[in-house]
């Protein structure tokens, strides 16, 4: 089958969503599109201590309550939702190791990193935001 190819929209709307979440205060460590090639999709990936420290579901709640008024800002064909996003924690196993390979500061530092190798896991392909 043929990967999805993640769009100029797609990647769009994880800035500015990252921009929200950074306006909110939400610390957010780590943020990147991950290719999933056992599911074959595009998932927009949040590392944050508050999954640690609140919960998950506090985090989602955070994410959430930005959707509605970034759908107002990006494309009006174009929807992100909670069903392409994940909230993990900054000690999450995908986040460790491109923090092994990359650190971007805390700003906003697009950075395209595809068929690469870390620590003997193969990274098909990724986008990556924000990697502190």
């Amino acid at each position: 089958m043929v990967k999805p190819t993640l769009v100029d929209a797609d990647m769009k709307a994880g800035e500015a969503l990252l921009s929200k979440l950074d306006e909110i205060k939400f610390d957010v460590r780590a943020a990147f599109w991950f290719y999933m090639p056992d599911s074959e999709e595009w998932r927009l990936i949040f590392a944050s201590p508050a999954v640690d420290k609140k919960g998950p579901k506090e985090a989602y709640e955070k994410v959430q309550s930005q959707l509605p008024e970034l759908k107002e800002e990006l494309e009006q064909d174009y929807e992100l939702s909670l069903q392409n996003i994940s909230v993990v924690s900054p000690n999450d196993d995908l986040v460790k190791l491109l923090k092994a390979a990359i650190k971007t500061g805390p700003g906003v530092s697009p950075i395209r990193f595809t068929g690469n190798v870390i620590n003997n896991v193969f990274i098909e392909d990724a986008y990556i935001y924000r990697v502190v």
